[in-house]
């Protein structure tokens, strides 16, 4: 089956069998999913357990979480009794980075702050990639204007392995009656205007009619985004 079909194949599917068809198209190779526990990744996490997939979930600790997030961590896995791996920076390059620029440069520039979180992201994320052949996001189109043209397959050339985001396509009333129909946990941050968690002094809460990703980095101008996903 060409990639192309394969697209569409995914798309006519629900989201137990989309994550379903990506374990047996792939079967044999190494898939990965990275969680950070939004609700996005919850809802592809309960998708993973109720279908018993060969899908290797990990998750990035930048060290400046939320105690909630920890906390969602611990109730996942118990929950649904899984294993997830967890990812950390490399201590050099976080002690050399807090050494030279102090515990907060993130808020001083555009480029601090992606300083910030290619050590405590991208590094990590090179590292839980390593070996795979498809990594499953929880992006979803309406998240950003970053994210609004993104395929549910693609091919990352620098990365050399297939992404996928069985998401894509959903609107967030989509995504929140799936949650509650089959029960996810959810971090209580987001009923309290907290939509998308990143780390604790990077995010804060949104006002009604914000744009969902207002409240990470709120202070600069940017793309919103850490590179993970650029």
């Amino acid at each position: 089956m060409a990639p192309a079909n394969l697209e569409k194949e995914l798309l006519s599917r629900n989201l137990p069998e989309r994550i379903q068809f990506i374990a047996d198209y792939f079967a044999g190779e190494k898939i990965v999913f990275s969680s950070s526990f939004g609700q996005e990744d919850q809802a592809i996490t309960q998708a993973i357990a109720s279908t018993k997939s060969n899908i290797e979930i990990f998750t990035l600790d930048t060290g400046r979480q939320f105690q909630e997030s920890y906390e969602l961590m611990d109730l996942t896995i118990k929950k649904y009794g899984i294993s997830i791996q967890t990812f950390f920076p490399s201590t050099p390059a976080v002690e050399k980075l807090v050494a030279e620029k102090g515990f907060n440069s993130f808020y001083t520039s555009v480029e601090n702050r992606k300083e910030c979180c290619f050590v405590r992201k991208m590094e990590p994320l090179s590292r839980a990639l390593q070996g795979a052949k498809v990594w499953i996001t929880g992006l979803r189109s309406e998240q950003s204007e970053n994210r609004a043209d993104m395929p549910i397959l693609e091919w990352d050339e620098s990365r050399q392995l297939f992404k996928i985001n069985p998401l894509i396509d959903w609107d967030f009333s989509t995504l929140e009656k799936y949650l509650t129909d089959h029960k996810i946990p959810q971090n209580p941050l987001h009923k309290k205007g907290f939509i998308s968690i990143g780390c604790a002094p990077c995010t804060r809460a949104i006002s009604e009619g914000e744009h969902p990703r207002a409240g990470r980095w709120w202070w600069e101008n940017s793309q919103k985004e850490c590179g993970l996903h650029a």
